[in-house]
């Protein structure tokens, strides 16, 4: 891994890009990769579910992300000379602080049965990778963990489940790799009480662990100093280094139904919402996209155990078919949908594909620290 990780999750792109998505540098078309490696770029991000397809096999979008999309990402970066962060998500879809599903071929088991799935898949799958030559340099055990994993049995407060699964997946992490780095991932990085709450209750039950990853949206997270003490507090509490999994910050307020093609009870909408954005310190343009860029930068490079960042999903632009979710992915998660994009207007490239200035900023910042000594 990089000194300091220059990541971007680029989870959704090899969909986008066969449903039309295209990319340009200074006016001029390119592959993603070349371009953000252009840009600094030096590590990324994809997501693994077990099974993102219906019954009948028809996938549950967002990227599809099985085994093969992300041997295939995973490849592309890698011939770009860009480490891989593995996000084990343990459900078929998007598993997060409001939803965390067991894998259809979980479903049933107690306890100790998904503990055992949980090893053999997380086991199965790298060494998988292994053969593959996409073996990842990092590797998140579960994603947004906040409330738990694979509820009801791992939902919080069961934290003797909860440590007993993320547990399950370290070791099998380790059975491979014992020099793989582990992160354990939360949302709500300006949450410090949730966050003391949390790894005291794991520390005492489970598996040790390398980083400690924090979700950072400036519109629902609360401040940057918040933020900044949580880092500060976690890393000199539990003497672990601190990486911001996923981060992002709009560059405009304008719509892109157009581009879409949707009608307005088929488009989710951005989840940028006016209201959220009034009580931002910056603005949503592609100029306070690259300042807000630039202070988190700064502000976990000053951070003992400060480690670095990945934007989430830099390359997810606009275009028709590439949404959140597909019909029959709601009916798994349980949700009513719409389901186009709601993140689009937070990509580092404009509705268009072209790349925004924050990418020249965060090509051009120069980290002053190497390596913090921590506990």
């Amino acid at each position: 891994m990089a000194d300091y990780i220059k990541g971007v999750d680029l989870s959704a792109v090899a969909e986008a890009e066969e449903l039309g998505a295209k990319y340009y540098d200074n006016g001029v078309q390119g592959d993603i990769f070349d371009i953000l490696k252009n840009y600094g770029v030096n590590s990324v991000r994809l997501r693994l579910w077990n099974d993102p397809y219906t019954e009948d096999g028809v996938p549950y979008g967002a990227g599809t992300n099985d085994l093969e999309v992300y041997k295939k990402l995973a490849k592309r970066a890698m011939d770009h000379g860009m480490s891989i962060l593995l996000d084990y998500h343990y459900s078929d879809f998007w598993a997060d602080p409001g939803k965390q599903r067991v894998p259809k071929a979980w479903r049933g088991m107690d306890a100790d049965q998904l503990e055992q799935a949980v090893y053999d898949y997380t086991r199965e799958t790298l060494l998988e990778m292994k053969d593959a030559g996409v073996l990842p340099q990092l590797v998140q055990v579960g994603n947004e963990l906040t409330n738990g994993l694979m509820w009801p049995l791992g939902q919080k407060p069961e934290y003797d489940n909860i440590a007993k699964f993320v547990s399950a997946g370290i070791r099998a992490v380790r059975s491979v790799g014992s020099d793989i780095p582990v992160m354990i991932h939360l949302d709500n990085g300006g949450n410090n009480p949730m966050y003391v709450d949390w790894f005291d209750h794991y520390m005492e039950r489970g598996e040790n662990f390398d980083i400690i990853g924090m979700s950072y949206y400036p519109f629902w997270h609360g401040t940057m100093k918040e933020l900044e003490a949580n880092m500060r507090d976690m890393a000199d509490r539990y003497g672990k280094k601190i990486v911001i999994a996923e981060v992002s910050m709009g560059f405009t307020m304008e719509d892109y139904a157009d581009y879409e093609k949707l009608g307005p009870d088929d488009r989710k909408g951005y989840a940028t919402k006016p209201s959220l954005v009034e009580n931002l310190d910056y603005p949503m343009t592609p100029e306070g996209q690259a300042e807000f860029m630039n202070d988190i930068m700064k502000l976990i490079d000053d951070v003992p155990g400060g480690d670095g960042f990945y934007y989430w999903e830099a390359g997810w632009i606009p275009v028709p078919g590439s949404g959140w979710a597909t019909e029959g992915a709601l009916s798994y998660i349980e949700e009513s949908g719409p389901c186009g994009n709601e993140w689009a207007n937070q990509a580092l490239f404009d509705y268009d594909g072209h790349a925004l200035p924050a990418l020249k900023t965060i090509r051009d910042y120069k980290p002053l620290h190497s390596d913090y000594p921590l506990k």
